[in-house]
């Protein structure tokens, strides 16, 4: 019985002093990244595959949506700031008084999944028309019903699940449907977390959300999607690779973006983690179900990341429709 005590009590100070040497494992350097949800699983991909080759630097990831990311961001608390849209013009005099530089770097297409519920047998299509009727500020509280955006479809509630305002997804599709960034309506199931936007259109035969492609295609089996028509004359398109980086998919794409503050780009951990990114993006993006960007794309970004250059491609331009690689070229010459 002692024998077999003791030899707990060894297997047990084994078990508490290699938790207590992992919590405080000494690391040659350690990055700090956070914002936005959509971009949130390539940024995770990335760091996954980092760590296999550079155990011994700390990458974590969190998720604080594209705004709150920013915050963070500007306080100077992250390496790295996720975001689903680029740095606001408030943003970018709020990291000038905070004397804080950035390098943008676009990482990948997206194109915004529109979904109803398996259960919905009545929507074939959406334009961007309907799509206003729906989101507009000034539906709220008066279009609620799903026979008040067509008159042949039947009268239900109209059950809406949409990103929060701190979402980089939230400002993006506003400014694409509804003409102005954060214009929108306030009466709907509003959530940072897209996973809590899938459960709820996928429980909701009324319900309609919008959210990453990349959540919709992991949770495929339990939603709908919703082909967008730019207007009544045109084809219906759904989005996929291919009609997400070709424009087609209009004007629900959107590229998608990692920035650097410009004292941590001088690390040397973090260039060799922001080569690294660049290098695999377009091959991870495909696999966590977003698009790659043309490779010129990320060869020009990585320059300007290697020659420190900061700033906004964006600043002053709206992003809807926006040529990644003709503002790039533009940037450079």
């Amino acid at each position: 019985m002692q024998l077999k005590k003791t030899l707990i009590q060894r297997i047990g100070l084994i078990v508490f002093l290699g938790l207590f040497s992992s919590c405080f494992k000494t690391y040659e350097g350690k990055i700090n990244i956070d914002g936005s949800s959509t971009v949130y699983p390539l940024t995770e991909a990335v760091s996954e595959e980092f760590r296999e080759v550079r155990p011994d630097i700390r990458v974590t990831v969190g998720v604080s949506g594209t705004g709150g990311g920013f915050k963070k961001f500007l306080r100077g608390e992250l390496d790295i700031s996720n975001a689903s849209r680029p740095i606001s013009a408030s943003e970018i005099a709020g990291a000038k008084e905070a004397n804080i530089e950035f390098i943008e770097l676009p990482v990948s297409y997206d194109g915004l999944a529109v979904v109803i519920s398996p259960q919905n047998d009545f929507v074939d299509y959406l334009t961007v028309a309907e799509l206003h009727k729906m989101w507009a500020p000034e539906s709220q509280g008066k279009i609620t019903r799903w026979n008040q955006i067509r008159a042949e479809w039947p009268d239900r509630p109209l059950n809406l699940y949409g990103a929060g305002t701190s979402s980089g997804t939230y400002d993006y599709f506003t400014e694409a449907i509804n003409g102005k960034a954060k214009a929108s309506r306030g009466d709907y199931t509003a959530s940072e977390d897209d996973n809590v936007l899938v459960q709820g259109v996928s429980t909701d035969v009324n319900g309609l959300g919008y959210f990453g492609l990349a959540y919709y295609t992991e949770n495929a089996d339990k939603l709908k999607l919703v082909p967008i028509k730019v207007d009544e004359n045109s084809e219906a398109v759904l989005p996929s690779d291919e009609t997400v980086q070709n424009g087609s998919y209009q004007p629900l794409a959107r590229p998608e973006f990692i920035y650097v503050n410009k004292s941590s780009a001088e690390l040397p951990y973090v260039q060799e983690y922001v080569k690294f990114y660049m290098e695999n993006a377009g091959a991870l993006a495909k696999e966590v179900g977003y698009v790659a960007l043309p490779a010129e794309v990320y060869k020009l970004s990585y320059e300007n990341f290697k020659n420190l250059k900061t700033g906004s491609i964006f600043e002053d331009k709206s992003i809807v429709g926006a040529n990644l690689l003709e503002l790039l070229k533009n940037q450079t010459d």
